[in-house]
């Protein structure tokens, strides 16, 4: 009963539809009900105060490399369709291969499946191929995600003020505690640990699909 308190509690997140859509820019939206003080959008505000002991340094960061994206862009090394969907292409062939197949790897061996050698595992156990695949992809999440950072910014956006960044570091604090959780499976707790490792990786993958879709309505949004 706690593992589903938990899951309800995750999807009522994202019950609404304005967790999924960007925040306007638009001039038009001064004076509407759901704009707060200052003349940004409530949603969009509680966004930029989520973020608000971490978007210094993260500046600092992102404003190394996005000189260097900024002379390629300029010099037509790098095409626009590249620079503005390069980023989601990438993470979303990470999710829809790695992380799909993770996820379902990781519910075979809860559905006693574990040892068997599959196409997918390339010579290991299914149970030996999950970590692996799974970090994998937490590891290609980590990393580029600091791609989009620094390509949002080079297109000239305001990074972490965005749906798509609040999903992103819901989903990466989510495959934190699904990469810790196994270090609980040997314990007198490992039942537990277990049924909240795999009902909480469903979970993640749900976030990381609606972090998919905030990407794409961002995208769209400039």
């Amino acid at each position: 009963m706690r593992v589903i308190s938990v899951l309800t509690t995750l999807f009522a997140t994202f019950a609404s539809t304005e967790a999924f859509v960007a925040p306007s820019r638009s001039a038009s939206c001064v004076g509407r009900s759901d704009v707060a003080a200052g003349g940004l959008p409530k949603s969009s505000s509680l966004q930029m105060s989520a973020f608000d002991g971490i978007k210094e340094p993260v500046q600092s960061y992102v404003d190394i490399w996005t000189p260097m994206f900024k002379q390629a862009s300029e010099s037509g090394l790098v095409p626009d369709f590249l620079l503005h969907w390069g980023h989601g292409a990438a993470m979303a062939s990470v999710l829809l291969s790695m992380g799909v197949i993770g996820a379902y790897m990781g519910w075979q061996i809860r559905l006693g499946n574990g040892e068997e050698v599959t196409p997918l595992t390339l010579g290991e156990t299914i149970r030996e191929a999950h970590p692996k695949i799974i970090g994998g992809a937490f590891f290609f999440f980590l990393l580029g995600g600091q791609g989009g950072l620094v390509l949002l910014d080079t297109q000239g956006q305001s990074i972490l003020e965005s749906p798509h960044a609040m999903t992103a570091a819901l989903s990466v604090a989510l495959l934190a505690t699904q990469a810790v959780l196994p270090k609980l499976f040997a314990t007198e707790n490992g039942k537990l640990a277990r049924d909240v490792h795999a009902y909480l990786g469903t979970a993640t993958m749900a976030v990381l699909f609606a972090h998919l879709t905030t990407g794409l309505n961002l995208g769209l949004s400039f």
